[in-house]
C-alpha cells in the first residue's frame, strides 16, 4: 500500500515537473522564441499561455517596449568651418524583428545599442561637416535629425530594430569658440543694420522727392488756375466798365476824376503844381464839365 501510495505521489510530481517543462506564458509587452535544440523553431507574439516540448525545446523572451538609448556624454563633432560643437542627443527604438534582432546581435541590447549609437554618431558627423556653426545651432537643426533620423532606420533594420525618434537635445559651442562665433554674428547683425538703415535713408529721400516735386506741381497748377480766374475777373470788370462807360460816358468820367482826386490827395501834405486851366480840375469848376470847355 505504500508502495503504491509513494508511486502515486511521484507520478504526480512527475506530471506536474513535465507540465512546467512543457508550459510557458508570454507577457502582452513580449514577443518569445522557441528553440528546439538551439535553432529557432517559431516566434511566439500571442500573450497567454502556450506549450512547448519539454527537455528539447526552450524559450526566450523579448521586451517589445520601446528602448531609449541616452548619450551619458556630450560629443564633439567638426562643422564644414572646422570649428567644434558639442552635441548630445538620444534615440527612442524599440525591436522591429524578433528572429532578426537575435540572428544580428544575439539579442543583446547592449550590443544593439553599441551599434545604434555608432550609427547615430556617424550621421551626425557627416550631417554637421556639411553645414556652419549657425546651422547646426539654429538653422537647420530640424532637418539635420531628419536626415540622421532616416539614415539610422535604414541601418537599423538590418538588425531588426525600428527607429522610433532621434533628437537633439542640446547644441553647444566650447568656450574657446563661442566668443569668436558671438563677434562675428554680432558684426553680421551690425552689417545687416547698418545696410537697412541704409536702405531706409534712400527710400526717405525717394519720397521726399517726390513729395516735393508734387508739391511744386500742385503750386504751378493752382498759380495757373488763380491766373486764369484773374484773367477772367479783369476781363469781367473791364467788360463792365466799358458798358458803363458806354451808357453814360459824362457820369464814368465823373467817376474817374473822383478817383484820381482821392489818389491825388490822399496825404495832409501833398502838393500839386498846376495851370489853372488843367482839364485835371475840370469838375471842381463846373460839376457838369462845362466850366472847362467855357474857359477854352
Amino acid at each position: 500500500m505504500n508502495r503504491s501510495l509513494a508511486l502515486g505521489l511521484g507520478a504526480v510530481v512527475a506530471a506536474i515537473v513535465l507540465a512546467s517543462m512543457s508550459l510557458f506564458t508570454v507577457d502582452q509587452r513580449e514577443n518569445a522564441i522557441v528553440f528546439q535544440l538551439g535553432e529557432i523553431k517559431h516566434i511566439v507574439k500571442e500573450p497567454g499561455l502556450h506549450v512547448k516540448l519539454p527537455l528539447i525545446q526552450n524559450v526566450r523572451d523579448f521586451d517589445m517596449r520601446i528602448h531609449t538609448l541616452d548619450t551619458p556624454d556630450t560629443e564633439r563633432f567638426i562643422t564644414s568651418e572646422k570649428k567644434n560643437v558639442l552635441v548630445d542627443s538620444f534615440v527612442k527604438w524599440r525591436i522591429g524583428d524578433v528572429k532578426q534582432y537575435y540572428v544580428s546581435v544575439a539579442g543583446d541590447e547592449a550590443r544593439a545599442q553599441t551599434r545604434l549609437q555608432q550609427t547615430v554618431n556617424s550621421a551626425l558627423r557627416e550631417e554637421f561637416g556639411k553645414r556652419t556653426v549657425q546651422d547646426v545651432v539654429s538653422g537647420e537643426r530640424d532637418k539635420i535629425m531628419q536626415v540622421v533620423r532616416d539614415k539610422v532606420t535604414d541601418d537599423a533594420k538590418k538588425i531588426g530594430v525600428e527607429i522610433v525618434d532621434v533628437r537633439l537635445k542640446r547644441v553647444e559651442l566650447p568656450a574657446e569658440v563661442s566668443e569668436s562665433v558671438y563677434r562675428r554674428m554680432e558684426a553680421e547683425r551690425r552689417a545687416v543694420a547698418s545696410e537697412l538703415r541704409s536702405q531706409g535713408f534712400s527710400e526717405a529721400e525717394k519720397i521726399r522727392a517726390e513729395a516735393d516735386r508734387e508739391r511744386e506741381v500742385i503750386i504751378a497748377e493752382a498759380y495757373r488756375d488763380a491766373q486764369r480766374l484773374k484773367g477772367d475777373g479783369d476781363a469781367k470788370a473791364a467788360a463792365v466798365y466799358a458798358r458803363a462807360f458806354g451808357e453814360n460816358p459824362e457820369f464814368y468820367s465823373f467817376y474817374r476824376s473822383l478817383e484820381a482826386y482821392r489818389s491825388s490827395m490822399r496825404g495832409k501834405g501833398d502838393t500839386l503844381i498846376l495851370e489853372p486851366n488843367s482839364e485835371f480840375f475840370r469838375y471842381f469848376k463846373s460839376p457838369g464839365g462845362t466850366g472847362a470847355k467855357s474857359a477854352k
